[in-house]
């Protein structure tokens, strides 16, 4: 099941006397999808730091089941295609994959490609839905907690809330990882992302990640401050969720004018 979050910035306004039309959504379209279950979520433990985390600790059976549910959900919903269906009703949008380089999520973006292939064999080639490495969807990285128990995140967290900037533990802070996967989206923004590269319509991208990074994620698509990151609904493992942003979300997100 994918969770659609509906929201009034899917309108265009025009400026008045300008011309010109303007509008209050993003270019592109996205959609986050957190890890499916990992190694590191059965054993309780917290892996973060990329030294261990790009060569340990993957998916379980039970994270690439997860994972080939929500590629198909995502074929059937968002792409108009279902495995053994018939050709789609329109042509299919460009998808771009960006996937943190962690085992587990790499892993998952893989899983969510092949998938797609599968389904969409008769309607796309081999090289369509490629993950491309993003360094800037990695894992929050929690310092001192690495390797224990997952129950500590809940003491990065209540500080978190009240201070976004600060690094407990050594922990990467909650303002610094939305500065990171909010940054990421703004160059998208600034890129046309067809196959072709020529500007045209918006592509639809997705975004592998962790729990905690989009979380954040989430506070700049909403405008809200990023300590309040975990009253947003969380994304269980394997989820996926389009990122529908609020007009405050589009200030913050949309690629900076060229003078």
């Amino acid at each position: 099941r994918i969770v659609h979050s509906a929201s009034a910035s899917q309108r265009s306004v025009a400026k008045e006397g300008s011309g010109m039309e303007m509008t209050d959504r993003l270019r592109h379209r996205y959609f986050a999808l957190r890890h499916g279950e990992s190694e590191a979520n059965v054993a309780g433990i917290i892996i973060s730091d990329p030294a261990v985390g790009t060569v340990k600790y993957g998916l379980t059976e039970v994270g690439f089941a997860g994972v080939r549910a929500s590629a198909e959900a995502f074929a059937a919903s968002v792409l108009g295609v279902t495995a053994g269906g018939g050709a789609p009703a329109s042509p299919l949008p460009h998808v771009r994959i960006h996937a943190s380089d962690f085992k587990r999520t790499a892993e998952t973006a893989q899983t969510f490609a092949d998938t797609l292939r599968e389904i969409l064999k008769d309607h796309c080639s081999e090289e369509s839905f490629v993950p491309i490495p993003t360094v800037e969807l990695r894992e929050r990285y929690f310092g001192e907690l690495e390797g224990g128990p997952n129950t500590r995140y809940d003491d990065i967290w209540d500080i978190d809330r009240q201070d976004a900037s600060a690094e407990p533990c050594s922990a990467e802070s909650a303002e610094g990882v939305r500065s990171r996967t909010g940054g990421l989206v703004r160059s998208l923004e600034s890129q046309s992302l067809a196959s072709d590269g020529k500007d045209g319509p918006s592509a639809i991208v997705v975004l592998v990640s962790h729990g905690d990074a989009l979380q954040l994620l989430q506070t700049a698509f909403q405008g809200s401050p990023a300590g309040v990151h975990r009253s947003l609904p969380h994304l269980n493992p394997a989820e996926l969720r389009e990122l529908v942003p609020t007009p405050a979300g589009v200030d913050l997100l949309r690629a900076p004018e060229s003078s």
